[in-house]
C-alpha cells in the first residue's frame, strides 16, 4: 500500500505546513515596536497586582503637594 492512500494521510507535509504558518505568524509580531509593546506589558503586570497600593501612593503624593502649595 501507498503511504498516500486514504488510509495513510500525509502527516508530514501537514505538519510542515502548521510549523511554516507558525513560523510566519511568529516574525510578523516581532515588528518594530516589539520590545515597547513587551514593556508594557511588564509595566501592566506589575503594576495591576499593587493597583491599591499605587492608587495610595498617588493620594498620598497629591496631598503632599497640596500641603506644600
Amino acid at each position: 500500500m501507498s503511504s498516500r492512500s486514504p488510509l495513510f494521510p500525509d502527516f508530514v507535509s501537514s505538519d510542515v505546513t502548521a510549523l511554516a504558518d507558525h513560523m510566519r505568524h511568529c516574525a510578523q509580531s516581532r515588528g518594530p515596536l516589539f520590545r515597547l509593546r513587551g514593556g508594557l506589558q511588564t509595566a501592566q503586570a506589575l503594576a495591576a497586582g499593587r493597583i491599591v497600593t499605587l492608587a495610595c501612593v498617588v493620594m498620598v503624593f497629591g496631598v503632599g503637594l497640596i500641603a506644600v502649595i
